[in-house]
């Protein structure tokens, strides 16, 4: 998938150091939600081990990491992912951060809903959902631009690295909105 001058395309296992370099550049900005990948990216052994374990859960279709990549500079931009992914309904919890030099510039925008629409066609997914603090307004903005309709908040629903206790906030999208 392409706009403008970025690219999605799934993680590969050449991507490590590119990747490991874009978590630690970001990690202040990732650790109070998105645990799991700051805490499993402390050192770039860590992050070879997690990043195999990811793509083993490709192959189990379990879980799907997608990289935005900057095509004139080959530069990780950001991360979309798919998980907590159920074939029974079909469904799946999406995911994204962006870089710092890539934030505010719409490039998350412009990729969560071409990567939207791409989950509905390719993967045949019937509904997409995210999760995100009640604070978090560019998340709450570019999900609301995607078409996703706010289905509710669930009280302490969510552990930061620091060990709070935080709500969330459930956004929905269908496939035949």
């Amino acid at each position: 998938m392409q706009f403008d001058n970025y690219r999605i395309r799934l993680l590969k296992n050449t991507d490590l150091e590119a990747y490991y370099g874009m978590v630690s550049k970001n990690r202040k900005r990732l650790e109070d939600f998105f645990t799991g990948t700051t805490s499993r990216t402390q050192t770039f052994e860590d992050t070879k081990v997690f990043l195999a374990e990811m793509l083993e859960r490709v192959n189990k279709r379990e879980y799907y990491p997608y990289l935005i990549e900057d095509i004139n500079t080959n530069t990780i931009a950001g991360f979309l992912d798919l998980k907590n992914v159920d074939w029974k309904i079909p469904k799946t919890e999406m995911g994204l951060y962006i870089d710092e030099d890539y934030a505010d510039k719409g490039v998350s925008s412009k990729a969560f809903k071409l990567f939207c629409d791409y989950c509905f066609d390719t993967h045949g997914f019937k509904k997409l959902f995210l999760r995100t603090h009640p604070q978090n307004y560019p998340a709450r903005k570019i999900a609301e631009k995607a078409g996703f309709k706010n289905e509710g908040t669930i009280r302490c629903d969510y552990k930061t690295t620091s060990g709070d206790l935080i709500d969330l906030v459930y956004y929905g999208k269908l496939s035949n909105e």
